[in-house]
């Protein structure tokens, strides 16, 4: 007999409600712990459903679950609007539209991971939040220098040696001086992690062959490569390159973002059609450089392989 458990999960528990023969039954609270999960999953049969919402802790949730039911699905938070539209909105209400929403077949999935998706994504997703702060550090030292009319730097890089010698030579007040001391200390520690999570990506990276083959193309690095694939995943639930680039946002597909799909996927011979280039550039929208210092979000990293590859013509240089 067919049953799906709803979860609305919090920080330290989970309301489940049961949907099983068209009738909803509140089962109760569960806590969010590795043993509450476990004795809950035990409870369960194998035959179950279990419906959870993305949010921080549901890959746990699935992780815990899915050696004790048939299948853990993951709703997609911001497609479920009938939760958001309620009337009336408690958590046992929320656990069973989830659990009503997937009898039905009406329920939005999102795609779940596999572990090693997963270490990728928290190390890409780890390494953006170096190089944001580091961004930040960096554009406090310039608002200081701004801010006494110190002209702009001569060099090409203000927080190399030779940058540095230059800071040095600036007249300022001592108490701004020490504050740009301690920022560059701070550039300096977060390049040391920068460094850790950039081998801690090669490793992961070092024999993945779809990030070898995204190597391929014209400005894309190790890094690069391996953002990519820790959003995208699993290449071959998309059907088509089409579904790829929307995946990223609405980004224009031309023959290079098909490229890189074919290249991912390896389908030479899946007889996927190759549609016809199209470099023009869209009416008003400028020619960005893409970033070097690394990826800044899932879909930066595609955009930035995608508007480098895009909008630019064969004759022209790499990005």
């Amino acid at each position: 007999m067919r049953r799906v458990i709803g979860m609305d999960i919090h920080r330290t528990f989970a309301e489940v409600v049961v949907w099983e023969d068209g009738r909803l039954r509140h089962h109760g609270r569960v806590d969010m712990t590795r043993s509450g999960l476990e004795g809950f999953g035990r409870s369960l049969r194998r035959m179950d459903e279990v419906v959870v919402e993305a949010t921080g802790n549901a890959m746990a949730a699935v992780r815990g679950l899915s050696p004790y039911v048939g299948r853990v699905i993951v709703a997609n938070p911001m497609q479920v609007k009938v939760i958001a539209h309620a009337r009336i909105k408690t958590d046992k209400i929320d656990a069973g539209v989830l659990a009503q929403l997937h009898a039905s077949g009406f329920l939005p999935e999102v795609w779940v991971p596999d572990e090693r998706t997963e270490r990728l994504r928290r190390l890409v997703a780890r390494r953006n939040q170096v190089v944001r702060h580091r961004t930040r550090v960096k554009n406090e030292v310039h608002g200081i220098l701004q801010a006494h009319l110190v002209p702009k730097c001569p060099h090409a890089d203000l927080f190399n040696n030779r940058g540095r010698a230059w800071l040095e030579r600036q007249v300022l007040p001592d108490d701004e001086r020490a504050a740009i001391a301690r920022h560059i200390r701070e550039i300096d520690r977060l390049a040391e992690d920068l460094a850790d999570l950039d081998r801690d990506i090669a490793r992961e990276a070092v024999d993945d062959a779809q990030v070898r083959r995204l190597q391929t193309i014209t400005g894309v690095n190790v890094i690069v490569a391996s953002g990519i694939i820790a959003a995208v995943g699993e290449i071959r639930r998309f059907r088509e390159p089409q579904k790829l680039v929307s995946y990223f946002g609405s980004i224009r597909v031309c023959a290079n973002p098909v490229l890189a799909w074919r290249n991912m996927a390896g389908s030479a011979n899946m007889g996927v059609p190759m549609p016809a280039p199209c470099w023009s550039r869209p009416p008003g929208r400028r020619r960005r450089r893409p970033d070097r210092s690394g990826p800044s979000s899932y879909a930066s990293v595609t955009s930035v392989v995608i508007r480098s590859q895009l909008w630019r013509s064969p004759a022209s240089s790499p990005c």
